[in-house]
């Protein structure tokens, strides 16, 4: 179990998808989702397959915030510039976290 962090405020459970099998799968075929899924070497993502609209934060390899997007299903993001990874959860969760362009993240394992 890894948690995801902002100035050491807990902001969700957070699992890490770090194999390719586990990158490709995502949050596919699930009807919700609780917590934060960690996609780690992503510049981009996919919701083609997914049954409910995602946040997705893309982050640098610090895990600073570089980009914040809501995506709905069947959608393609185009490559984010400086992205190492993506953080996701469902629609809503950011806006209760609010979390911005510009928060840096910590993932504790």
């Amino acid at each position: 179990m890894a948690w995801l962090l902002r100035g050491g405020e807990v902001l969700a459970s957070l699992t890490v998808a770090s194999s390719r099998a586990d990158r490709r799968r995502g949050l596919l075929g699930r009807d919700s989702f609780d917590g934060a899924l960690l996609i780690e070497r992503a510049r981009s993502i996919h919701t083609f397959g997914m049954r409910f609209p995602i946040d997705v934060a893309f982050c640098d390899e610090q895990f600073r915030v570089v980009d914040v997007r809501t995506i709905r299903p069947g959608r393609l993001t185009l490559p984010v510039r400086d992205a190492r990874c993506a953080i996701e959860a469902e629609a809503g969760s950011f806006a209760t976290w609010e979390l911005r362009v510009g928060d840096e993240l910590e993932v504790r394992r």
